[in-house]
């Protein structure tokens, strides 16, 4: 069993990861955490505590950060355009929801949740990395206690999302990213390079539905909006970024991995940018040294990917 915090910023995609970590039968789902990014830390808190009460979800929500680990940082926009106002598609929400948040800050919930369970917690965050860092932060220790921490972020080998440089998470927060990528704990990073190419058609998305319960329907509810979207760029379907790093987390073969330390541009017009220095290539001393390797995704099985997903999703099974 992988026992996983989730760290996300719900999203659309964040969802489907989100019902996906639920409900493989080889993952605990210990916490959520959240963060702001597709919608400011009120809804993307406000959508975690949804959507755990609505699958029956028993994991504890915790509320994370609103702000970037640079406060002097100005503030970005909200994509509703990619995943509406609500932040979930606009779905209907309750006006009250049951569920209540753990209490403590989503920092201090990973640092007692690792130091609960030493060697054995894995962090999956598909949002921006300020929970991360702030913990990191507070109590450098937990690195060492880290099992692992899988990240929905960057791009390597191809254009960034929100600039030709940049990807969405890592532009959010740059610092917090270049803390998390510069700690000593094992880190894969899977990036645009491999979600792009992992396109869930609305067909196939409509075969999970006839298949599932009313969870699947209500997914596929929250995902209309995100297809809507992707209809200019990838055609009929989605991308599911957010689910990526999750299969990633059961099925690390169906991926390609590239070793070696990662810095993330944090300034100027490539601001956000993630370059990583192959551990199969020399350089001139820089400002990549005494930085520990960390695992680039460069290839993906697509299919395969999917078929991991609508199995769990699904059935609850694991393929």
């Amino acid at each position: 069993m992988h026992k996983v915090i989730f760290d996300t910023d719900p999203g659309i995609d964040d969802a489907m990861a989100l019902l996906f970590l639920h409900k493989h039968p080889q993952i605990d789902l210990v916490g959520v955490t959240t963060v702001f990014g597709n919608a400011p830390i009120d809804i993307t808190t406000r959508n975690a505590l949804y959507l755990g009460e609505a699958w029956s979800i028993p994991a504890p929500v915790a509320r994370g950060a609103g702000v970037t680990l640079d406060e002097d940082r100005k503030g970005g926009y909200w994509p509703t355009a990619i995943h509406g106002e609500n932040g979930i598609g606009e779905v209907a929400i309750p006006d009250v929801i049951n569920r209540v948040e753990d209490g403590r800050p989503a920092h201090q919930f990973i640092i007692d949740t690792v130091r609960a369970h030493p060697g054995e917690i894995t962090l999956v965050a598909v949002g921006r990395m300020t929970n991360l860092a702030l913990a990191l932060q507070a109590d450098p220790e937990i690195s060492g206690l880290v099992r692992q921490v899988v990240i929905m972020g960057g791009a390597f080998g191809v254009n960034g999302n929100v600039s030709p440089a940049a990807e969405a998470n890592i532009y959010g927060d740059p610092e917090a990213a270049d803390v998390v990528f510069a700690a000593a704990w094992p880190v894969v990073v899977i990036g645009l390079d491999v979600t792009m190419r992992t396109v869930m058609t609305s067909g196939f998305l409509a075969e999970m539905v006839a298949s599932g319960g009313e969870d699947v329907r209500l997914l596929s509810d929250i995902s209309q909006f995100y297809i809507e979207f992707y209809k200019t760029r990838v055609g009929d379907g989605m991308v599911v970024h957010d689910s990526c790093a999750c299969v990633y987390l059961v099925r690390p073969d169906l991926f390609e991995t590239r070793s070696g330390p990662i810095r993330v541009v944090c300034g100027g017009i490539a601001d956000g940018q993630t370059i990583q220095k192959p551990d199969s290539r020399g350089f001139p001393p820089g400002h990549w040294d005494s930085h520990p390797s960390q695992l680039v995704c460069t290839k993906v099985q697509p299919d395969e990917v999917l078929a991991v997903i609508r199995a769990a999703i699904v059935s609850g099974q694991a393929l």
